[in-house]
């Protein structure tokens, strides 16, 4: 079924050959639903197009809507100073709406060429999941759902890392416990046993860091040894010489080099060493906590209903990363300092110098990126690569791009960073080495105990079964979370509000979840009292029911629109607005009380905005009940 615009695109750059001599491109061209207190169904915007046309605005939308109004479902035309408000026939909206009912594929778009690549999710084995990677993950399953829906193709994956100073400090936190526990021992998940013992660490870490920061302000440096005391000392002295207004930042950086010079930092780059050098006791706890963890987040994911294409491990890839920075070496795009480390100078990029690899040999993480990269392209030979990370780290996908490109690697112009915004509370920012987090599975836990305590206060799951009941609970619960994180714009921060986020009656994802089960209650009375619901002919259609057409006709567009903006808040508003329509005809017209003609046509029309939001929520990754 061809799209409307897409006639439209067509006859209009027709029109331009032949009247105006020009060849204009159809992104030149810009359509827009009809406000309602204009007579129209789609505006173009002609403004764009006066250059071409060299007419004052209403001359050229005079001359272009003259010659649309000879098509055959253009009805007629109106000119508002510089936009042509356009008027569909009837007769059109009638078949284009039996077509969109017959179509099972409606809203699909064409099958491209292009392979993208999303990883998502990218959790750290030293804690559990929270409420910053549910967001990671909604929108990292969201984005390839609309994209799949556009018709590319399309894999999932999820890098863990897994290794790193991050992990030896849940391992060395462990490891001086008392007792040691296990999680069977504790009573814990994996992950979170593993979250807990990473906290330790930092009241460990603490609790060496105040006495030593103290000392070195006073100017005894007797406790550091000589490796770091002479950074240490430096740092003292600009902290103390420094103006008011600068010593601050000056003894933020000074309690940083503090921590790193503490015994227990000192331990865990140690056991960082000893587990690249190959250590078997190393290994094995990095294996057994690792497992303990995965254990845990496979749960985590069920709950939440995402998966992947493929998992890839930083311990598989950091040494491939290692190889491409003796690579950069040999071929001049990166330097040797006279410590060892390794590093490139972006400076003519207008940023600065990075560090690739540290002087004891040990990698950063933007080496194992590099090494996966490569891993990647050789399973997948994507044309792009979207990577799903929030935007404290804009600046290392930068610096990962060009040290691609500089390498010479084919897919380093299709790396594209989905930036997105945090997470905020109430309470403030999370923190995971401080225990502040809202841990993911506890969320969904709360979102689902929240959406019960809403339906039976409301009476909605009386004649349920207790599954029934369970089943409905979780669907609003998760449909919720993922509505509320999804409808903003991926790029802004987020407060987020439980309470707020299921409400029967707002912007939420259980109004749209309420709107769908209401025409499945429609759709099981109509199959009641008829065999078959049949649509072929229509004789008439009112207003509303053409608005619902309209807004059903933007279906299509709207999966074209999010997926190449990467932004899924597209399909959400979408959603809801037809939601919101829906129950707006539900409420003006009769659906039963009619002849069985308009009966089957409202029935059928019902069905479709059904489909539609099914269809649309599943695409981002939330189901809808079939009763409620």
């Amino acid at each position: 079924m061809e799209n409307l615009k897409e006639q439209l695109v067509k006859s209009i750059t027709d029109i331009f050959k032949r009247t105006f001599n020009t060849d204009i491109s159809s992104h030149e061209l810009t359509f827009n639903e009809t406000p309602k207190n204009f007579v129209g169904d789609l505006t173009l915007v002609v403004f764009p197009l006066l250059k071409y046309t060299r007419l004052n605005p209403e001359a050229s939308a005079q001359t272009i809507g003259k010659e649309l109004a000879q098509l055959e479902f253009v009805k007629d035309f109106n000119v508002v100073k510089g936009f042509l408000n356009l008027v569909i026939s009837d007769d059109y909206w009638k078949d284009y709406f039996i077509a969109a009912y017959q179509n099972p594929n409606f809203g699909k778009g064409k099958t491209k060429k292009t392979k993208i690549l999303i990883e998502y999710s990218s959790p750290n084995t030293n804690k559990p999941l929270h409420l910053g990677h549910i967001r990671n993950n909604v929108l990292g399953y969201a984005v390839a759902g609309v994209l799949k829906a556009a018709g590319y193709q399309v894999n999932t994956c999820n890098l863990v890392n897994d290794r790193g100073i991050h992990i030896c400090k849940s391992m060395l936190a462990w490891q001086k416990s008392k007792d040691m526990p296990t999680p069977e021992s504790a009573g814990l998940k994996g992950d979170k046993l593993v979250g807990h013992f990473y906290v330790e660490f930092e009241k460990l870490l603490q609790s060496q860091t105040q006495p030593l920061l103290k000392a070195a302000i006073q100017q005894d440096f007797s406790s550091f040894q000589q490796a770091d005391k002479k950074l240490i000392e430096a740092s003292v002295f600009k902290y103390l010489q420094a103006e008011d207004n600068k010593k601050e930042d000056l003894l933020d950086t000074l309690k940083t080099h503090v921590r790193n010079a503490t015994p227990i930092m000192q331990e865990a780059r140690a056991m960082l060493q000893e587990w690249e050098a190959g250590d078997e006791d190393t290994i094995a706890l990095w294996k057994k906590m690792n497992q303990w963890v995965y254990d845990g987040f496979a749960v985590t994911y069920n709950s939440l209903g995402v998966n992947f294409d493929k998992i890839y491990y930083e311990s598989n890839t950091y040494l491939l990363g290692k190889d491409i920075v003796n690579e950069g070496l040999e071929k001049g795009i990166l330097f040797k300092k006279e410590d060892g480390s390794v590093w490139i100078d972006l400076t003519d990029e207008g940023l600065d110098q990075k560090l690739l690899l540290r002087s004891d040999g040990t990698s950063v993480y933007i080496t194992q990126d590099l090494g996966t990269a490569d891993l990647r392209y050789k399973d997948f030979a994507m044309d792009r690569t979207i990577y799903v990370v929030g935007n404290e780290q804009e600046y290392h996908f930068k610096v990962l791009q060009l040290v691609l490109k500089k390498l010479g690697r084919p897919y380093a112009d299709g790396i594209h960073h989905f930036s997105y915004g945090m997470v905020d509370l109430p309470s403030g920012k999370m923190k995971s080495r401080e225990g502040t987090v809202v841990d993911a599975d506890d969320l969904i836990s709360d979102m689902i105990q929240t959406a019960q305590e809403s339906s039976e206060e409301l009476g909605k799951t009386d004649d349920f079964s207790s599954e029934e009941a369970q089943n409905l609970y979780k669907t609003l619960g998760l449909g919720a979370l993922k509505f509320f994180l999804l409808r903003v714009d991926p790029k802004k921060r987020i407060m987020f509000n439980p309470a707020e986020s299921i409400d029967l009656h707002g912007y939420t994802g259980p109004f749209v979840q309420y709107s769908y089960a209401r025409i499945q209650s429609i759709y099981r009375r109509f199959l009641k009292e008829n065999h078959d619901l049949i649509i072929q002919d229509i004789q008439d259609i009112q207003t509303i029911e053409k608005e619902l057409i309209l807004k059903i006709a933007q279906y299509p567009t709207v999966i074209e629109l999010a997926a190449l903006d990467l932004n899924p808040a597209k399909l959400i508003d979408y959603t809801y607005e037809l939601a919101k329509l829906y129950n707006k005809f539900y409420s003006e017209v009769s659906i039963f009380n009619e002849s069985q003609e308009v009966t089957h046509k409202r029935v059928a029309l019902s069905v479709l905005c059904g489909r539609i939001i099914k269809d649309g929520f599943n695409t981002l990754g939330i189901e809808v009940p079939e009763r409620m």
